[in-house]
């Protein structure tokens, strides 16, 4: 985990200290599912309960042993009398770890989920604000027709609340546990203790387990959280887009004082947004490894763990970074209404030349023709045959567009709010009206 980009809460979730509270919890879990089925004494379990661990001192034998399960039960051991025999009892390493691990991942998913609440009650606020802004909709990057700045941040609200559901699916498909044995067959635990453990800890038993849970569900868990960074790259990639100069309609926070460039002092860069765009391709990589882990070797072999010892702590820390930050872009956003106007006006009508094809052939016209018609006119405004011309005046020297359609029945289509009467439906579908 990079500090850089780890807020203080995720990090605490993956220090060494909550992995191994983790373990020890798990530990002493499985221990009491044993005394509940009369193996360990409760005199032992007493002591057990008792236990910790030496964080210094495991790290010292793992030097030594190298292996971090092992050297992690002989620091409580060290510190037990004749009882420390009794834990791990019927254990293999994975079934600490993987459970251990599942409850972790669950940890993690609620500070994303919190996180993502917010984020789309400041986007909603936000789409509301904006809703009947009227700016110009842009398809391959050029101007189309008339939208508004609230309807493009609806469809964003629309967006990151399919996120969460996929970010909660993926939190359940994680909280899996199993403590099953060597390799999975319940040959030297019994499935009690199990289900035990895992309702103590709020996790669903694995219906059927080899040594390790299987990597299918971290596999999909990393590809959610690759896909919520993905959404957050479209968005941070439209604020940039928005924010460049010669568009100048959104801008990203800008700090009194912030200094945008060490050369050009006049410089203000949407660097928030470029960090986010930049993190999400991180968090795409980190998916395929993750797909790469799902492949092991029969009922199991350690290649996919220290994989996951970078991505499952990178994944979960660098989107609850972006998420943060992407909140905090979204309830600083700068939104120049004015210029959103003048920019939908730049093109001097062409932005209602579909609405004009409608209208010839409502009047009777062939489409193709009058396709062409419209098409002929617009590209004269394209090639600023007369500045002082746009489409419509142009079709109205058109004789051939007038022997079909008035000039005031013209100038009442060149109104943008004619587009919008689909704005309220679509925020009323989305339960925002």
């Amino acid at each position: 985990m990079i500090e850089r980009y780890t807020r203080p809460e995720m990090a605490r979730i993956w220090s060494d200290e909550n992995k191994l509270d983790t373990w020890l919890r798990v530990e002493l879990l499985v221990s009491e599912g044993w005394t509940r089925e009369g193996v360990i004494s409760a005199e032992d379990m007493a002591k057990l309960r008792e236990a910790t661990y030496d964080l210094a001192r495991a790290r010292e034998l793992e030097r030594e042993i190298h292996h971090d399960v092992i050297s992690f039960l002989r620091s409580v051991q060290e510190r037990l009398g004749p009882e420390g025999r009794l834990l791990h009892l019927g254990l293999t390493s994975s079934d600490m770890l993987d459970t251990a691990l599942a409850v972790q991942l669950v940890q993690a998913g609620a500070l994303l989920r919190e996180q993502l609440d917010a984020l789309i009650e400041t986007t909603i606020t936000a789409a509301l604000r904006y809703r009947t802004t009227l700016m110009v909709g842009r398809t391959h990057g050029i101007h189309a027709e008339p939208t508004t700045f609230g309807f493009k941040l609806a469809m964003w609200v629309d967006e990151l609340r399919r996120c969460r559901a996929r970010l909660d699916h993926a939190v359940d498909t994680v909280a899996v546990g199993a403590i099953s044995g060597a390799v999975g067959t319940h040959a030297t635990v019994p499935p009690s203790v199990e289900e035990y453990v895992c309702a103590e800890l709020g996790l669903t038993p694995a219906p059927v387990s080899t040594q390790i849970i299987q990597r299918d569900r971290h596999a999909e868990f990393v590809a959610a959280l690759a896909l919520i960074g993905s959404s957050l790259d479209k968005m941070a990639q439209e604020i940039r887009h928005l924010q460049r100069t010669e568009l100048g309609e959104a801008f990203e926070p800008f700090g009194a004082n912030q200094q945008g460039s060490s050369a050009m002092p006049h410089k203000r860069n949407p660097e928030k947004c470029e960090r986010i765009c930049g993190l999400a391709r991180v968090l795409r990589g980190h998916a395929v490894t993750a797909m790469e882990n799902v492949a092991l070797w029969h009922e199991r072999d350690i290649s996919h763990s220290s994989a996951e010892r970078v991505i499952l702590p990178d994944s979960t820390g660098l989107l609850h970074y972006m998420l943060w930050l992407f909140n905090s872009v979204m309830e600083g956003l700068e939104v120049d209404e004015k210029r959103m106007l003048a920019n939908l006006k730049m093109t001097r009508g062409l932005i209602y030349s579909s609405r004009i094809l409608l209208a010839l052939v409502d009047k009777g016209m062939d489409r193709q023709a009058a396709y062409k018609l419209v098409q002929r006119n617009a590209q004269k405004v394209w090639r600023d045959e007369d500045k002082n011309q746009g489409l419509l005046a142009m079709l109205k020297d058109d004789p051939e567009v007038m022997a079909h359609i008035t000039a005031d029945e013209l100038d009442a289509i060149a109104d943008p709010k004619a587009y919008l009467v689909y704005i309220d439906t679509a925020f009323a579908r989305l339960r925002l009206l």
